[in-house]
């Protein structure tokens, strides 16, 4: 029950990261490498979430238990926290904040990846480990490229 769990938990983030990343490319289409790279990134989530979907009925998880609209089995909520920053007047701002949720989103699921892969390694359970090692890497890509970004945009947007 514990792996379906996780990989419930996982799909949701997966597909949580997937929609913060379409969003975050769509309302910065003037920032072409945020509005393309943003999109690319997608692509990985995506098949992720396809993956993660396909290997389900192997935990006893039928399609409407991977719904978007599940519940949060691990005690996540859906809301973010808020912005401590005034976004509204500014966009460079409002670009930082969404870097900052990004960055944040793709954590969780990297930490996801990493549960599900040691479960995964417990039980033995080759294919969920080898789907661990080909995707986790890329969500720590994602990760990593939020954190890349907000590093070279913060100086200059919190100084100016």
């Amino acid at each position: 029950m514990g792996m379906a769990i996780a990989l419930r938990e996982l799909h949701r983030s997966e597909g949580h990261l997937l929609h913060e990343l379409l969003a975050l490319g769509g309302r910065h289409r003037d920032e072409p490498e945020i509005h393309h790279v943003a999109g690319d990134l997608a692509l990985w989530s995506r098949e992720h979430v396809r993956e993660l979907a396909a290997t389900g009925p192997r935990y006893g998880l039928e399609p409407e238990d991977l719904a978007e609209d599940g519940p949060e089995p691990l005690g996540g909520t859906r809301e973010d926290p808020g912005e401590p920053l005034d976004t509204r007047s500014d966009p460079d701002l409002l670009l930082l904040a969404d870097l900052r949720r990004l960055y944040r989103r793709a954590a969780g699921v990297s930490l996801d990846w990493e549960l599900l892969g040691q479960g995964a390694q417990a039980s033995a359970d080759t294919a969920l480990l080898a789907l661990t090692q080909r995707c986790h890497p890329q969500t720590v890509r994602q990760m990593n490229w939020a954190d890349g970004m907000l590093k070279a945009l913060s100086p200059q947007v919190l100084s100016g």
